[in-house]
Order: C-alpha cells, then sequence, then structure tokens
C-alpha cells in the first residue's frame, strides 16, 4: 500500500480541526413571543423557532447551538456560558403593517460584528429580495444593544422582514415554508465561520 500523499495528510489535518460554535438564538420566548402577524397568527417566536431548526439541521460546516431565551437580562451571560464563536440572533421586525426590508444589527465598536453583519445582510437580501435597510451599528443603550454589547463572541440580530406586513411575511414562507430562508441563513453562517 501507497505512503498517504501530503495532500492527502492535510486533508485529513483539515478534517480534524474542531468546527465552529454559533449559538443561534432564538428571539423572544413562548411566553412573551414579540411580534404578531394577525392575520396569519403567527408570532415572531414560533416563526423564528420552526426557522432555527431548519438552520441546524442544514449547517454542516459549523456547529450550531440553539439559545433559548429565559430571562432578557440574564441571556448574555447564559450564551457567554456555551463560550461560542460568535452568535446569529433571529427576530423580525414590526412597524405599521407596510414597512418593509432587511437589516441587521451589530455592537458599533466590534469589526467582527460588523463583518458578520454585511454577509448575512447580503446573503438574506439576495434571498428575500426586499429593500436592502442595510447593516445597523447599535450602543449597548439601543434596543437589542444588551445582548451585542454584553455577549463575548461577536453578536448579530437577524431583521429580515417585517412580520406584520403580509407582503413581507409570504416572501419568507414561499419557498417550500422557509426552507430556503433557511438555506440562505446556513450559508451565511457557515461563511462567518470562517473569518471569526
Amino acid at each position: 500500500m501507497a505512503a498517504p500523499q501530503l495532500s492527502e495528510l492535510e486533508s485529513e489535518q483539515e478534517i480534524g480541526q474542531p468546527k465552529k460554535l454559533c449559538a443561534l438564538v432564538i428571539g423572544h420566548k413562548k411566553s412573551s413571543p414579540g411580534a404578531v402577524n394577525e392575520r396569519a397568527g403567527l408570532s415572531e417566536f414560533d416563526f423564528n423557532e420552526d426557522l432555527a431548526i431548519r438552520i441546524e439541521k442544514k449547517v454542516k460546516k459549523t456547529e450550531v447551538q440553539r439559545i433559548y431565551r429565559r430571562t432578557y437580562k440574564g441571556l448574555p451571560d447564559d450564551i457567554n456560558t456555551l463560550d461560542p464563536d460568535f452568535i446569529v440572533s433571529l427576530h423580525c421586525n414590526a412597524f405599521n403593517g407596510r414597512a418593509s426590508g432587511t437589516e441587521v444589527l451589530y455592537y458599533h465598536k466590534s469589526e467582527d460584528g460588523k463583518k458578520m453583519a454585511e454577509i448575512l445582510l447580503n446573503h438574506l437580501v439576495e434571498h428575500l429580495k426586499l429593500p436592502n435597510r442595510g447593516i445597523k451599528p447599535k450602543t449597548a443603550e439601543d434596543r437589542g444593544g444588551p445582548l451585542l454589547r454584553y455577549t463575548k463572541a461577536p453578536c448579530v440580530i437577524a431583521e429580515p422582514f417585517f412580520i406584520d406586513n403580509d407582503s413581507d411575511l409570504s416572501k419568507a414562507q414561499e419557498d417550500e415554508d422557509i426552507d430556503e430562508l433557511a438555506v440562505a441563513y446556513t450559508k451565511a453562517i457557515e461563511k462567518i465561520s470562517q473569518i471569526v
């Protein structure tokens, strides 16, 4: 039997590399489900719990750990205990039933967070084809800011669409009941794992 070639050994070493860990945070909780689409009877929590399970099944090159919120104040510490390499928090926007578009929030002093936000935004906009509302820097005092500021690993908050806008919601659900949206997140998570 021939000795393994150098390229084969390198491949084995790459395989032996530990995978990065992504904490996938489901925004809100059952008892406080966040924004709701009244027509569909669908809450932000229920939408994102389903989405998180789909993402977790699809991601192959990165470890994904779903995180459920016990309390908002305790969430950063709960995540820090897990010691992830990076954090993606799943949310949906809501405003007046007419606002539309995709945005991603990051902590204003985090360069890695900014890069992560750009990657995730690009994948979500490419898939949903909703107005690009951009990446939004946030301070600790802003809404969502404590999560972005007090987690040790770089963190982003995804707001891919407005759940109270029927048209936005139908865009998110049109491909095999959100499966393609899960694919867009999966691609972004696997790309982010290469830069953090």
